[in-house]
């Protein structure tokens, strides 16, 4: 009688998606995303002010830009996160067409910006660079092509996979750009080994890497002047590499205090691939712990949560997309201290670019969409009932 009177009660067959959403999201990921974009504003207000001044804009030009460009990668990050795994792919796939097309036009349309490695496409107002879209594409794509080739009469993704990256990173070594074809090839080997690759299959890839520097050593200029950089005992005080050596060891454990680094006016790319040394000169040890455990912290619980996961794609998707993601950072920091020869590699979420800011918060949005927790049971029972049976 009251549905007579005031109409039937309609019926809810789903829970609404932004509290699913929040619900299965690993809250702790994402805080550490935000924290490290904070960081990276933050450093921008130190590092960037001489850049701007040398250029002729405003003292804060370049951190407005670094929050419209946050703002951007935050909304990406947040509405990947919101996608299904099987939509997360499909838009990968689309997405990995677009940006392996405009990698193969850049000898013709892109530009150096006096930087020697064509690897960008001037647009007037920001520049684009492919690459940084590339790699989260490429991670989805390869997994997708690997996890298909495990199933009975699948085809041959390993090897489709593999060809493919060979030809991406033939495209970036053109450029050239030697750091992202690393982060390329690490990205499909770490997948190809959770997949079960053997051993000694790795270990012959690995000397055909070592061939492969040997090569690039003898014939490129830019590769082999990095390399006798990094192996000269006596670092030249003038160059990059001098002047962040010096302001870590100026910064010391509390820093110089706010504002008071002087690396930040001699090193032309500070607020970029050297960031990491305004950190420690400004605010000393302690902040740059606190990025490294950030780091980590996303690392370490991305993958205990990948663990659990059944899908054979989803598993090695975001395993490949937080091991590149864990090793840019540790490459970009590892520079700065010579432990690594120099790289032109952003510190993720820290550094200042529009490229690398927005692509990777499409890059960690896919992560949050593959460890988001579904109705499924743990791998560990999947596998106890399989011995069962």
């Amino acid at each position: 009688m009251t549905e007579m009177v005031y109409g039937a009660v309609p019926l809810q067959t789903g829970e609404p998606i932004l509290p699913k959403w929040w619900r299965t999201l690993d809250k702790w990921t994402m805080s550490c995303i935000l924290l490290l974009f904070v960081i990276g504003l933050l450093l921008g207000l130190a590092a960037s002010v001489p850049l701007a001044a040398r250029n002729g804009f405003d003292n804060f030009h370049y951190v407005q830009r670094q929050a419209v460009f946050g703002g951007m990668a935050l909304v990406a990050m947040v509405v990947t996160s919101m996608m299904s795994p099987t939509f997360v792919r499909r838009a990968a796939v689309i997405g990995f067409a677009g940006a392996f097309v405009a990698l193969m036009l850049l000898p013709f349309l892109g530009t150096d910006f006096g930087k020697g490695a064509v690897r960008w496409y001037s647009l007037g107002f920001a520049s684009v660079q492919p690459s940084e879209f590339l790699k989260p594409s490429f991670v989805v794509v390869a997994a997708w092509l690997i996890a298909s080739s495990q199933k009975i009469n699948g085809p041959p993704g390993t090897l489709i996979s593999f060809g493919l990256c060979m030809t991406v990173v033939m495209f970036l070594v053109m450029q050239p750009d030697f750091g992202q074809s690393c982060l390329i090839l690490f990205g499909w080997g770490v997948m190809y080994f959770v997949a079960g690759a053997p051993m000694l299959l790795l270990v012959g890839m690995a000397s055909v890497v070592v061939l492969g520097g040997i090569v690039a050593y003898s014939s490129s200029e830019h590769f082999a002047r990095r390399i006798d950089g990094f192996l000269n005992p006596d670092v030249d005080p003038t160059t990059q590499l001098g002047y962040a050596t010096n302001a870590i060891r100026e910064g010391g454990l509390f820093g110089v205090g706010v504002g008071e680094g002087q690396v930040k006016w001699s090193l032309p790319d500070a607020h970029t691939d050297f960031i990491i040394a305004v950190a420690a000169e400004e605010y000393g040890l302690v902040l740059v712990v606190i990025l490294i455990l950030l780091y980590a912290l996303v690392v370490v619980r991305s993958l205990f949560r990948l663990m659990k996961e059944r899908d054979t794609f989803v598993r090695l998707a975001g395993t490949g997309l937080v091991c590149m993601f864990g090793v840019q950072a540790m490459i970009n920091m590892g520079v700065a201290v010579r432990l690594l020869p120099a790289k032109g590699m952003t510190l993720p979420f820290v550094s200042y670019g529009g490229s690398s800011l927005i692509a990777g918060g499409i890059a960690v949005g896919m992560l949050l969409a593959f460890t988001r927790v579904r109705p499924q049971g743990e791998i560990a029972d999947f596998l106890r009932g399989s011995g069962r049976r």
